[in-house]
């Protein structure tokens, strides 16, 4: 049997938090000590691990105080920090473990890794990127954090900078296609749980690689999965590559 252990979600109210809450209340081998959200005091305490999806204010203001406290670990999934808030967290990281992604799925995990070896391996002056996401109406971040992550994938198999290889969005007369750029595009419509795919276009052939979420439990349970994993680690900054064992020591 599992060892018990003490889990906290922040952000409790909103779509994931409910998601995560079902999740670890349907497990034998945790307890939900706390379950809070913007404005709600907590006793830090009381949890081994603490699950957020929230706000990038909100995961910034948690993440200092575990720090401060020495405690507990933190998985992040809230998505839209700017590079400030980015900064803050991996500060925070350096006294308290934290597993942080833009996306916890398996799936979309897997899909990383194919997205960097195809780009590794097709040359970016035959082979234009282009990702394209498509989430419910209500999601306040564009492009979304899983793409990003795929751009980042993308441009890490191009051995360059996203911020250098990302194109602006096409609109109006811009003239042709800059070569080895990686494109985004954005739908938001309805309830749309969350689609990616990345395609790779040459002059001959289309590769798309894709993912598509059917149900919001398959994020919960991921994030779940990390908080398993991150609450007896070491302080660093972690994501689901180090979860999931792909990245190597």
């Amino acid at each position: 049997m599992s060892e018990i252990f003490h889990a906290g979600i922040s952000g409790y109210r909103g779509r994931m938090g409910r998601a995560v809450s079902n999740v670890l209340d349907a497990r034998s081998d945790v307890v939900v000590a706390a379950r809070f959200d913007r404005g709600d005091t907590v006793d830090l305490k009381l949890c081994d691990v603490i699950i957020d999806f929230s706000t990038p204010e909100a995961s910034v203001a948690l993440a200092q105080a575990c720090a401060e406290a020495g405690g507990p670990a933190l998985v992040i999934g809230s998505t839209g920090l700017n590079e400030e808030q980015e900064a803050l967290i991996e500060a925070a990281a350096e006294k308290v473990a934290i597993v942080k992604s833009g996306n916890f799925s398996l799936g979309v995990n897997m899909l990383i890794g194919l997205v960097r070896n195809a780009a590794q391996r097709l040359d970016g002056a035959d082979w234009d990127i282009e990702i394209t996401e498509a989430h419910h109406r209500r999601k306040v971040d564009s492009p979304s954090g899983t793409a990003l992550m795929l751009g980042e994938a993308a441009a890490d198999g191009r051995r360059g900078e996203l911020s250098e290889l990302r194109t602006a969005p096409y609109d109006g007369v811009q003239g042709p296609r800059e070569s080895g750029k990686i494109g985004f595009s954005t739908i938001r419509g309805g309830g749309i749980t969350g689609e990616h795919t990345v395609m790779f276009a040459s002059e001959d052939e289309v590769l798309s690689l894709s993912h598509s979420a059917i149900d919001r439990s398959l994020f919960a349970k991921g994030a779940v999965a990390a908080a398993a994993w991150v609450r007896n680690r070491q302080p660093g900054l972690y994501d689901m590559q180090d979860v999931l064992g792909f990245r190597q020591a």
